[in-house]
């Protein structure tokens, strides 16, 4: 990590260099957990707090910073000598186990998550959490709720997680040996030091980069804004039979399982959207997926950034629902492939340069153009893609057994869709993540829209 200061107690990270500005968004995730054996001190807040207090400040000390905006640059500024820990609250529920298991399933954050400010990194809106955390309890001591909300800026799905197996690590060590204890390691090296990747650049390449839009700066917003039609989440449940199926096909077809399962998706919502909406046959279906760029630039996977790309593809939507399956498979597949290391470069250095455009016409008192993810824009049909499927969700373990279930959040947003694992995805017994596990599909679309009519999404509901 880079010190950049005349204070050498002062340290500072860009979120400028890798596109993490992009994302002024918290995430919120539930995690449920049983008290199985009813222990007395089941996942005390004392434990929670002091594991992770020690992990921010010996390990992710960004996370016990501030936003700074300079220049050009946005900085996470933080200090060896001074620390804002991760706001950390409490509440016990008057509720027994079930109740409280059907509130996260239900995505109920305003109940379980922890309250957090605006995430838009402003030079009024600097002095904004990294990270939150809410530990909710039962009078019964049956089980808890972990309510984790942190800020898409300093972290993507992937270093979130191993972020939380770190701190799960940590109260281990403190449950099992005491609250003395000392001689800390961690299972997840950590580093914030994104690495320049201008010897990537290729002069001979040239792209069109279809994952931002230009628009008027009065018109340019960094998060989800809800649409005009009311929404609803629908969880579906393929089964390892179901995705061997699936891979069969991907195969035959020279795609990725990820392609054949998006396409799938992708297409039907276009031709049941033009079943209940014909008059939207000839506007415009966008897909988009969250591609992690780490392999392909050559960096390990503990770098806690995000440099998430977000390919897009754009279609009519007639013509997507009228195509063969094999045919929208294609064209994921190619979307997904495009990133690799000289896209990405050219990706972050087309932001970084028109960042500098944006800043140069505010300085200039002008309303000019300012680069938005295109996934954000209005659009008739819109199928957002992110997969979480091989994240280490369920190995997470505070000494206690790993969770019963971690619920993604519910993004009231038209056509977003998670790729999530379930619980039988970790063994305990072999300590170990398991090759093949049934996964979990989290899809918004308008109340109007009944993914059940389609004859490809019907197999995945969950027959109650």
């Amino acid at each position: 990590m880079a010190n950049n200061s005349v204070n050498s107690d002062e340290h500072r990270y860009s979120i400028t260099n890798n596109i993490s500005y992009l994302y002024q968004v918290y995430c919120s995730y539930l995690i449920l957990f049983k008290n199985e054996d009813e222990c007395a001190s089941f996942l005390s807040s004392k434990l929670l707090k002091q594991g992770l207090n020690i992990l921010a400040r010996k390990y992710y000390q960004p996370i016990s910073g501030w936003f700074d905006i300079c220049g050009d640059e946005i900085d996470v500024v933080y200090y060896n000598s001074k620390f804002n820990d991760p706001p950390f609250s409490t509440q016990v529920l008057d509720m027994n186990y079930n109740t409280l298991a059907q509130h996260v399933d239900a995505s109920n954050i305003e109940l379980l998550a922890p309250k957090s400010p605006s995430p838009l990194i402003t030079p009024d809106n600097s002095d904004i959490p990294m990270l939150l955390v809410k530990a909710s309890y039962l009078n019964s001591n049956e089980g808890m709720v972990i309510g984790v909300s942190y800020h898409h800026s300093l972290m993507d799905g992937s270093a979130f997680w191993y972020f939380m197996n770190n701190w799960a690590h940590i109260c281990k060590l403190l449950h099992v040996h005491g609250p003395h204890y000392s001689d800390f390691s961690i299972p997840y090296p950590v580093s914030f030091e994104f690495p320049s990747i201008g010897k990537l650049h290729d002069p001979t390449c040239s792209f069109e980069h279809t994952e931002y839009e230009l628009v008027d700066a009065s018109d340019c917003i960094r998060q989800f804004a809800p649409g005009l039609e009311t929404t609803k989440e629908i969880r579906l449940h393929i089964s390892v039979e179901q995705q061997q199926e699936i891979r069969q096909s991907a195969r035959a077809n020279d795609v990725s399982f990820t392609a054949m399962l998006c396409a799938m998706f992708w297409k039907e919502t276009n031709r049941l959207r033009i079943k209940a909406k014909p008059a939207i046959a000839s506007e415009m279906s966008l897909y988009t997926c969250a591609v992690n760029p780490r392999p392909q630039l050559g960096l390990l996977s503990n770098l806690c950034a995000s440099p998430v790309m977000n390919m897009a593809a754009k279609k009519v939507v007639g013509e997507i629902a009228q195509l063969e399956l094999s045919e929208v498979a294609q064209i994921v597949h190619n979307t997904i492939r495009r990133c690799n290391a000289e896209y990405t470069y050219s990706s972050t250095n087309f932001l970084l340069a028109q960042r500098k455009k944006e800043l140069e016409a505010k300085r200039n008192g002008q309303n000019g153009k300012e680069a938005m993810l295109v996934y954000i824009l209005p659009m008739a049909l819109k199928c957002t893609v992110s997969s979480s499927r091989t994240f280490p969700i369920y190995q997470l373990d505070f000494g206690f057994g790993k969770p019963e279930y971690v619920r993604p959040p519910f993004l009231p947003y038209d056509g977003c869709m998670r790729i999530w694992p379930t619980p039988e995805s970790f063994s305990s017994a072999e300590c170990k993540l398991v090759n093949e596990a049934p996964i979990e599909i989290y899809i918004t679309q308008p109340d109007y829209v009944d993914l059940s009519e389609s004859p490809l999404l019907r197999p995945f509901f969950v027959r109650t």
